[in-house]
């Protein structure tokens, strides 16, 4: 089964989150009817060789002018209509650079994954709990099913109203009737259908007070539930939603908060057309404290006072703003690139469709801007909501916007009260209903959460550390002046969002040794396992961790680069253990067998580096360990970890050279631990002349080995020999003088890469 296919049986909160990985740039259309074909490509190899890119991009039109076919002869005008208008999009958007759609498939399909495996291990840990938003999820539907239920009774006692003043509107005429005939009743017949019609009288009274109580107690519930939606469920998904963009679990699905406000709206609709209908029949027949000569007013000013305040609070930030080329980064905007947010109404009734018209504004309520950059908002800034292009639900998205900066004298100076990144501004969306049939007209706002304006990509790791540390510690989005006194984490609080950092990139979040170490760097040890412990902003983000030259993020930021180019399988799959101390990595190493290594993160590293520690023993079983010099993105981009780890050798003079590295820790044997990673054997075989046998190519093959030299001194006996099968497989490649030559050469105390040859060719 096709991964998209798997999607699309998953729960809707779900499918929620794989709706917001397609928009125009790549429609979701194509997703699904090239889904077996675009599943069949590597896009990532596609996504680095322009080459590649421009025939998967042609082979991706071909594929649409199949599909235009497959509608031509089915007679459908409609999709052969959409496919032609999706081709032409793509080839304005693509055509000359073909890489940058690779690299959106690949996105998508990675998201797409991590989405399927998000839902399956929640399936698997969380069945046989019931959390408490489960829990209040049902005590919602409860009380939207009982509101329903209500409604359903007030209708058909209307209709039963109805039918009973009707009934008695016919005998009361007839009586007249009678009474006006020559031959008329008898005094007792007609005293008989008095009686008769003062008993429906009765009855009809009691029904009009029956049916008056009952919407009565239907607005009572309405307005119980409308409460618990606008102070507690709406509040609470935005909440989640703060939590979701910075890493966290997915937010819940805004689907379910429409059915529920949805539900509501209806049920206020159908009081006010049921207080209509009241209304007729009081025309027809009314008497002395009518209920609904006495309660008509009032109900129809409590249903629409009631109406005005859910369709007030139903218009949300459905996707926060974000731009596409950063989707993991939202809420932080580079000038001059252009970013995307999605609004929704929640109330999905057809008659509001293409009804909204929304504007798009920046800073609108920003009223103190001394010493803050202005700017102004570029593209198209006002939209009509509509259900067609939203798959049903009643939105708008903003596809194309961008901010550029005001360039005004004295606009921007150094007295400034916050740096660049520390500056928050306001994006916020306007709308006005109106309901023609009462004379109804109502404002409508939403606005984003707080975002950070950035000038150049550098910018970007401290500008997310802001967004990660409002969206931590406040709920309040229109606090733009956070960050004039930004108030301190607890530990708590930012070791889970730390671990979100990675979970959200990755497939693995930190485990409590990793945030053990952390904590370390930035607590003190003394202070690692108090959970209240407070972390300042300035400390976090500003001043250098461990008197090193650069702050503490953005060496996390560093590691998280370095993780997602390079390492990204071996940290999925937990080889790399990654934070821990130098101390804490001789405890774990020394009571293990010679060989055993582990893999951490450079503390001194900026850019992100890796190395690893392998404990030995000497002649008197003392340990010993040895560390190589970190490897950084450069190193990595040559050579990957896995294949330095397979052919890395310890060398000294007049030894063999072996490689030390054993077990990774605790005992895992390294080739079980790393061989998946392993280049694979070449399926082919050497150019093969028919006269002459293997066709020479000229050249000599090579292989990039990582060789440290450890001094006779340090050695002492204690590196293991290098086992037969070793020295075979090595000997295949390098022989016997040129690992002397090797060895010779070797500079004191210092790693590199030796590029070790082998001449291949046939001697005839």
């Amino acid at each position: 089964m096709t991964q998209w296919c798997q999607l699309q049986m998953l729960d809707c909160k779900y499918l929620e989150q794989v709706d917001q990985l397609y928009d125009d740039s790549f429609p979701m259309d194509i997703r699904q009817y090239l889904s077996r074909w675009i599943e069949s490509i590597d896009w990532d190899t596609v996504a680095v060789q322009d080459s590649l890119a421009t025939v998967r991009f042609h082979d991706l039109l071909a594929q649409l002018d199949d599909q235009h076919s497959r509608f031509a002869l089915e007679n459908n005008f409609l999709l052969q209509h959409n496919i032609r208008k999706i081709k032409r999009n793509l080839q304005d958007r693509f055509q000359e650079d073909p890489i940058h759609m690779a690299m959106i498939i690949s996105r998508n399909l990675k998201e797409e994954k991590k989405i399927l495996d998000g839902a399956k291990n929640r399936e698997h840990n969380g069945e046989g709990t019931m959390s408490a938003m489960v829990v209040e999820k049902q005590k919602l539907d409860s009380k939207v099913e009982h509101m329903k239920e209500i409604v359903q009774a007030a209708d058909q006692n209307i209709k039963k109203l109805e039918d009973q003043q009707d009934e008695y509107d016919f005998i009361v005429d007839t009586l007249k009737n009678r009474e006006n005939e020559l031959n008329g009743m008898t005094p007792k017949e007609l005293e008989t259908e008095k009686m008769r019609v003062r008993g429906m009288c009765l009855e009809l009274k009691a029904k009009r007070q029956d049916v008056v109580s009952q919407l009565t107690e239907l607005l009572n519930v309405t307005q119980a539930l409308l409460s618990d939606l606008i102070s507690e469920e709406l509040p609470e998904w935005k909440q989640r939603q703060q939590i979701a963009c910075i890493g966290g679990p997915p937010n819940a699905c805004v689907d379910q908060l429409q059915n529920w406000f949805t539900a509501v709206a209806e049920s206020l609709q159908q009081v006010r057309q049921h207080l209509k209908k009241l209304q007729e029949l009081e025309q027809k027949f009314t008497y002395d404290c009518d209920p609904i000569t006495q309660k008509k007013a009032y109900l129809e000013a409590r249903a629409l006072d009631l109406l005005k305040n859910l369709l007030s609070n139903s218009l949300v930030v459905e996707r926060q703003p974000c731009m596409p080329t950063h989707p993991q980064r939202p809420l932080v905007l580079k000038t001059g690139v252009q970013f995307t947010v999605k609004l929704r109404f929640l109330v999905k009734l057809q008659e509001f469709n293409y009804q909204l018209k929304v504007k798009a504004a920046f800073d609108k309520d920003v009223t103190e801007k001394k010493g803050f950059r202005k700017f102004n908002i570029l593209g198209t800034n006002t939209k009509v909501m509509n259900m067609e292009e939203s798959n049903g639900s009643l939105a708008a998205e903003f596809r194309h916007l961008q901010l550029k900066e005001q360039k005004v004298a004295g606009n921007r100076t150094n007295e400034g009260p916050l740096i660049v990144t520390e500056e928050l501004h306001s994006l916020s969306f306007e709308s006005e209903l109106q309901l023609n049939q009462s004379g109804l007209d109502i404002k409508l706002e939403a606005i984003s959460l707080p975002v950070v304006v950035i000038s150049n990509v550098c910018q970007l790791p401290s500008g997310w550390a802001s967004i990660l540390w409002y969206n931590m510690l406040t709920t309040e989005p229109k606090n733009l002046k956070f960050f004039l006194t930004p108030p301190p984490a607890k530990w708590s609080q930012l070791s889970e969002v730390l671990s979100w950092q990675f979970s959200s990139v990755t497939q693995r979040g930190l485990n409590q040794e990793q945030l053990n170490m952390l904590a370390d760097k930035l607590l003190g040890s003394k202070a690692q396992r108090n959970p209240e412990g407070q972390i300042p902003w300035g400390k976090f983000c500003k001043q250098s961790a461990n008197e090193k030259a650069f702050p503490f993020w953005l060496w996390i930021e560093g590691i998280l680069d370095l993780i997602k180019r390079h390492l990204l399988s071996l940290w999925n799959d937990g080889c790399i253990m990654g934070f821990i101390s130098k101390e804490r990595e001789k405890f774990l190493l020394t009571d293990k067998c010679p060989g055993t290594f582990l893999l951490r993160f450079s503390e001194s590293s900026k850019e992100g580096a890796i190395t690893f520690t392998w404990i030995e023993h000497d002649v008197h079983d003392k340990a010993l360990f040895h560390s190589v010099e970190p490897y950084t993105k450069k190193e990595l981009s040559a050579v990957s970890l896995s294949d330095i780890i397979r052919t890395y050798k310890v060398m000294a003079a007049e030894n063999i050279p072996e490689n030390p590295l054993r077990f990774l820790y605790p005992n895992i044997p390294k080739d079980k631990a790393f061989g998946k990673y392993y280049p694979k054997p070449t399926e082919t075989a050497e150019p093969m002349d028919v006269e002459n046998g293997p066709e020479k190519s000229g050249y000599m093959k090579t292989e990039l080995i990582s060789v440290s030299e450890v001094p006779p001194s340090k050695l002492q006996g204690n590196i293991m020999p290098m086992s037969p099968d070793d020295y075979k497989v090595l000997s295949q490649y390098v022989s016997p003088r040129d690992i002397d030559a090797v060895a010779n050469n070797m500079i004191d105390g210092f790693e590199f890469d030796v590029q070790m040859s082998t001449d291949f060719l046939n001697q005839n």
